[in-house]
This record gives C-alpha cells, structure tokens and sequence, in this order.
C-alpha cells in the first residue's frame, strides 16, 4: 500500500485515510484502485466489524486530481470507460460492504469528493465541511456518483445541484440527507466514536442482513412479494446462531458474546 492511502485498525474499526493533503485528498486512478482494493478486503476481515473513511489535511476528499484529468483529457473513450469503471467499482465496492461504513467529513467534499460521502452508509460532518457537484461547469456530467448521490439527497435536491454545480453548505448537506450529523469541529472524532460504539454493539450477521435488507425494499412497492420476503428474513435470522444468541442475552440480561465483556 503506498502512503497516499493509509489504513488504521483499533478495536473492530478500521479507519481509512485519503492521505494526499498537499492536493486535497484529490484522487487519481491508481488511489481509486488502492481504495477498491483495500475496502474489499477489508470487508473479509473477520476483526473488522466497521470502517471510517476519513481525509488528512485541511479538506474530506477535492475529487478528480488535476494531473488525472489533464490525462483524462487525451484519452479517447475506451480508455475513458476503462477510468470510468475502476470509479464505479469502487463506489460500488463502498456501498456493497457488509460492514458499516461511517464517513468523516471535514472541508471541501468536491465533486468524486462527494460521491465518496454519498457511498457511505453514515456521513458526520463539521460546520466547515463543503460540497459541489462542480462537473456541469467542466462540461461533464456527475454519471458515475449520481446513484449514491441521488439516493442520499433525492432526486429535487440532486436536480438543483446537478445542474447548477452550485457550492453548498454542511448545513444545506443536512438539511437534503447528505450529512448524516453536524457536530462541531472538536466533536468530530468524539461523536464517531459515539456512532462506532452503538454499530459495534450489533450483531456482525444482523448488520450485514440489514444492509443487505435495506438495498431490497429501497424504492420498492409494499406488495405481497416485498411482505413475503421480509417474513422470510426475520426468520432466517431469528434460527441463526447469531440471532439465537442476542436473543438469549437479551433475556439473560447479559451482553451479547460479540460485544467486549459479553458472554
């Protein structure tokens, strides 16, 4: 792994560090293959029970690195849909994992920036934080992000800021369900690890069951299909060891054998 990227693990978490300051964390095609590459194994780690995406530096993640683009900008389509793909994959990798992923947002989160946020499973932001889709003012368009962005802020507040590639605020961010929480700068780290302490207080199968639940009743119709399929979940779960074993401790008035101290 090359120090543009670095990877921290500490009680069950690991925390993943875009660590290219001097360009804002800005991102190229070697780091989004690191990046793929490292959630997904990180996603196979039994120890690893949850992960924080975090920025070094003065900025959460500037998007496309220029020296990328200028690149970009010779390339003709194959080699554009080859780039194209690796972002895809690994925004997909992301929001695919099993595990929880928790964004740390501080600074700029331009553009890919964005999209990156949008991934995650949680995003806790500070006042400073900032936002911009800026790619209709490069005469792009947002293509590869827009699922995740779409389905953070929804389709009106995407149309606003797809098309008008306007600045915004960590305020606005929460306000459209980009941003998860706004804490105040120094309450940063304190309030993810608050989050950190109630994810890892989960079951590890429930919360992938759950992930994997809510990708499949997302945007879908309450039919019989969907209340079928939901019976069938909660029962699978409820045999499972895991769930046999919450459900044991809940009535034992003891913790579960997954959290520190139980059992």
């Amino acid at each position: 792994m090359s120090q543009s990227l670095l990877i921290e693990r500490r009680g069950g978490v690991a925390v993943v560090t875009l660590n290219r300051p001097e360009v804002r964390n800005a991102f190229d095609d070697a780091l989004i293959a690191e990046l793929a590459a490292n959630f997904k194994a990180l996603d196979s780690e039994d120890d690893v029970r949850a992960v924080v995406l975090a920025g070094s530096g003065p900025a959460f993640c500037a998007g496309a690195d220029l020296n990328w683009m200028k690149r970009m900008a010779g390339y003709g389509y194959e080699q554009n849909l080859h780039d194209a793909m690796g972002l895809a994959v690994m925004l997909q990798t992301i929001d695919c994992m099993a595990k929880p992923v928790v964004a740390r947002v501080h600074g700029p989160a331009f553009a890919g920036g964005t999209g990156l946020v949008a991934a995650c499973d949680i995003a806790i932001g500070t006042p400073d934080a900032k936002f911009c889709l800026s790619e209709a003012k490069l005469g792009l368009s947002p293509a590869t992000i827009s699922p995740y962005v779409v389905r953070a802020m929804g389709e009106r507040a995407a149309r606003r800021y797809f098309l008008t590639a306007e600045v915004f605020s960590a305020e606005e961010a929460l306000r459209i369900g980009l941003l998860s929480a706004l804490v105040p700068s120094a309450e940063l780290d304190g309030a993810i690890d608050a989050l950190l302490k109630h994810l890892l207080a989960g079951g590890r199968e429930a919360l992938a069951k759950i992930k994997d639940l809510i990708r499949s009743v997302a945007s879908r119709p309450i039919d019989d299909a969907v209340v079928a399929d939901t019976a069938r979940r909660i029962a699978e779960i409820r045999v499972s060891p895991e769930g046999k074993e919450g459900i044991a401790a809940f009535l034992d008035k003891r913790k579960p054998s997954w959290v520190a101290g139980g059992k």
